[in-house]
């Protein structure tokens, strides 16, 4: 921790803030994209897309999981797609899950999670999508397939929250799923016939 708070105290000297980039993200925000993923802390989305500060909205939490539209009570995750379409305007949502997924493989183990309800909770919001895979005819499915499935699942749950479904409607929305390997770095993007593919840059 020392070292995390002494890299924040000297932030502004490390930073050009003479530049005036900074005083201009102090004018708004205009992201480019709404960045859903997960909270692992290997997963760092500036970092893997190159964006500078005020190009990705971000969305975290375990398991890049996002709620249908309609559940019950205050949720963040509806709160940050509604905000980002309705006031900011993003034209592309990326949902992106990661290798070493510690949700995912959860759920693929069926471990047992009642010391972590909160966990075990937000969970079951991912599982009976995934059941054809977990408790499918597959003996072992393999983490990568749960995690690239999850990803599949999520892009359909955004559908159902209707500032996006409008603007899917109206051709203003674009909608990208994405696998993030963390030990090698490369990124997988679906196609349009649900395969997850390497593209060259």
């Amino acid at each position: 921790m020392k070292a995390l708070l002494d890299r924040a105290r000297s932030f502004r000297r490390r930073v050009e803030f003479e530049s005036g980039e900074y005083r201009r993200l102090a004018d708004g925000q205009y992201p480019e994209a709404l960045f859903i993923t997960c909270s692992d802390s290997r997963v760092i989305p500036a970092l893997i897309t190159g964006a500078r500060p005020g190009e990705i909205f971000e969305l975290r939490n375990a398991g890049n999981i996002v709620p249908p539209h309609g559940r019950p009570g205050a949720s963040g995750e509806a709160a940050t797609i509604e905000y980002a379409l309705e006031v900011l305007g993003v034209q592309d949502i990326v949902v992106c899950g990661h290798s070493h997924c510690g949700a995912m493989g959860a759920l693929k183990s069926g471990d047992d999670l009642s010391a972590l309800p909160g966990v075990d909770l937000w969970l079951q919001l991912a599982r009976p999508r995934l059941a054809p895979v977990l408790d499918g005819v597959i003996e072992d499915p393999r983490l990568p397939d749960i995690a690239q499935l999850n990803v599949v699942n999520q892009l359909a749950a955004l559908r159902s929250h209707p500032a996006a479904r409008r603007r899917l409607d109206d051709g203003r929305l674009r909608l990208h799923g994405w696998y993030y390997e963390v030990d090698t770095g490369q990124v997988h993007e679906l196609d349009e016939d649900g395969l997850f593919r390497v593209h060259a840059a």
